[in-house]
């Protein structure tokens, strides 16, 4: 039910002007979990019985992982070569050695790197990596196009994923059962191949008018998207999981979840600073054909920070002969037009970067998971 009704519920609070609220879903959900956990699951301890926590990985990825975000960010705001983003960017990768030299010493890390001497362990990892990237920038960008540049309400656009969290809900044991029975490696390469092929469906869905077009322009793409991902999440779960021995499960578990996270994050981030020098290397071009002086054109590529929510300046609206009523909406209904059709491209390219990162996954996949029901390979542990 939180699967189907997240995106329905976020579309109308965002709707309704109340979008901050769906930042405080999480706290009586977190709540709850944290009770169920204390009340339900039983303390475990390793076998040494070791009750050190490491806080200096802890602080040294927490903060490595947060200024390379920050130095994707900045990006759009102040371009690639300002200093503050080489600061971040270099601030992050050192924080991230001092990461991987901290949990290399640590008697007791965090992220044992003796897990990655497992080539299955290491391949199902980078599988999710780019895999979750994929999904991640994939789902934003289409969200995006689907309410700024083809009409839908944010409820709507919504609405529009219901077809690949309903597969999720009904194949995911299917899948799960088939990957016990016959090994895990033809769904890790079906289900990201399947993902790629509907994430690059829907990069071709172009320009459409409001919801009608969504069963001929989305829902295909949607459909297959939605297939794969339902296909891969259980096994690459289950694979993960059987590359260690007991003792590392919680571990390895949470390595991939945590990567599966930090891809979003990064693949937001990044692809989001990507779409602002697309989007505004589009719109100049367009912009330079335009009979219109340089200030204002100036104007008018200022907004592609925006994306698809940029806005023609509102002084085109004043010019003689350009905006006045009657002339089929004038230089401001053309300019606003053109970002419209541009977003529609920046997202469509943006999609096939993701299709190409779905199917690198699969190629891990071929790569590195075993044929048949021992396709996890040797445990580490």
């Amino acid at each position: 039910m939180v699967t189907i009704g997240g995106p329905i519920l976020g579309g109308a609070l965002a709707d309704a002007g109340w979008w901050r609220a769906i930042f405080f879903i999480n706290i009586p959900l977190g709540t709850a979990a944290l009770l169920f956990l204390w009340r339900q699951v039983p303390e475990s301890r390793g076998a040494k019985g070791s009750d050190s926590l490491d806080w200096p990985g802890a602080v040294a990825v927490a903060c490595g992982l947060a200024l390379l975000t920050l130095g994707c960010l900045r990006i759009p705001l102040v371009g690639w070569t300002h200093w503050s983003v080489a600061a971040a960017l270099g601030a992050g990768v050192v924080m991230m050695f001092v990461f991987i030299r901290t949990e290399a010493t640590r008697k007791d890390p965090m992220m044992p790197l003796s897990l990655f001497r497992n080539p299955v362990f290491s391949g199902v990892n980078a599988l999710t990596f780019f895999l979750y990237a994929g999904l991640g920038a994939s789902m934003l960008f289409l969200s995006l196009d689907l309410v700024q540049a083809q009409g839908f309400s944010q409820l709507e656009a919504g609405i529009s994923f219901l077809p690949f969290t309903i597969l999720m809900i009904l194949l995911s044991r299917v899948a799960g059962r088939l990957s016990d029975n016959y090994g895990p490696r033809l769904m890790l390469i079906a289900g990201p191949l399947l993902a790629g092929l509907g994430m690059l469906a829907l990069s071709f869905s172009g320009r459409f008018r409001g919801f009608s077009g969504y069963w001929t322009h989305i829902f295909p793409g949607m459909f297959l998207f939605g297939l794969g991902i339902s296909t891969t999440v259980v096994p690459l779960t289950a694979t993960v999981m059987g590359t260690v021995g007991r003792q590392f499960s919680g571990v390895a578990s949470g390595v991939n979840n945590a990567l599966s996270r930090v891809a979003g994050v990064f693949a937001n981030a990044v692809f989001g600073a990507l779409a602002v020098v697309l989007f505004a290397g589009l719109v100049r071009q367009r912009v330079d054909r335009m009979a219109l002086d340089g200030r204002m054109k100036t104007e008018i590529v200022a907004q592609a920070d925006k994306l698809g929510d940029a806005r023609a300046p509102a002084e085109l609206t004043d010019r003689g002969g350009m905006g006045r009523e009657g002339d089929g909406g004038g230089m401001a209904a053309q300019v606003q037009e053109m970002y419209r059709e541009e977003f529609v491209r920046v997202c469509a390219s943006i999609l096939r970067v993701c299709a190409g990162l779905a199917l690198a996954g699969a190629v891990m996949a071929v790569l590195f998971v075993k044929a048949g029901r021992e396709g996890a390979g040797n445990r580490v542990g």
